[in-house]
Order: structure tokens, then sequence, then C-alpha cells
């Protein structure tokens, strides 16, 4: 599960203009790595909530830029009901 997050990950910010060449697992969100914006954030936490049917409370979604891909797919892949598995 984990790998198809970070696929969706990658394309949702792709989709959003957001440079994630040379991204794997251990970079972060924030400005030291793939520089996404608190919109951006956001607008990232939103699709995924849409695509896997979790939910993120507004600590979670604060601490997001502070997150390495890799740590995000794994908070994120044990919420994802196989039901809701697109």
């Amino acid at each position: 599960m984990t790998d198809e997050i970070r696929a969706f990950l990658f394309a949702a910010l792709t989709e959003m203009k957001y440079d994630i060449e040379g991204a794997d697992d251990d970079t972060v969100f924030g400005p030291a790595g793939l520089d996404v914006d608190s919109l951006g954030l956001a607008e990232l936490a939103v699709r995924v909530e849409d695509r896997f049917g979790v939910t993120f409370d507004d600590d979670e979604a604060e601490a997001l830029a502070m997150m390495t891909v890799g740590e995000f797919c794994r908070t994120v892949a044990p919420r994802v009901q196989p039901t809701s598995a697109h």
C-alpha cells in the first residue's frame, strides 16, 4: 500500500506543478525538500483523503511539512480501508 500512496503523492504533486525530481522516501514536504507551501499541503491532504478515504486532523495537517514522503506513506497506509482502495 505504501508504494501506491507514494505513487499517488508524486502524481498529485506533479499535477500541482511541484518539482519531484530526485524525491524519495527521505525527502521532506517542507522548505528543506519539496518546498510545498501550506496551501499546497492542504490541497495534497484533501486529495489523499478523497483518494484513500482517510482523514487528517488539524494537528496532523500542520505536521505534514515536517514529514518525509516515507513517514507520510507509513502514516496513511494503516488507515486505508481495503474497500476504499481504487
